[in-house]
């Protein structure tokens, strides 16, 4: 029988989970949001990430914002 991974072990490739930072990309269909230093948790390995379910409502508001200015590109840094 097999073993659950463990918390840490990525699913996609079973390397290692890391804290870290993420780069979030969202195609509004008239422009494109770019939200660089985001926490996650990054795949040593792969370089899959998990972003926090506080972290996401962070992102949720800012490509709200972004989507009511209608740029074409807007680009923003969320890291601490």
């Amino acid at each position: 029988m097999k073993t659950p991974p463990s918390p840490m072990q990525c699913p996609i490739c079973g390397g290692t989970k890391r804290q870290g930072k993420t780069v979030f990309t969202v195609d509004l269909g008239f422009g494109v949001v770019v939200v660089r230093d985001v926490p996650a948790t990054v795949c040593s390995q792969c370089g899959a990430d998990w972003i926090p379910d506080d972290v996401t409502a962070k992102l949720e508001s800012i490509v709200q914002e972004a989507h009511k200015k209608h740029h074409q590109v807007e680009v923003i840094s969320l890291g601490a």
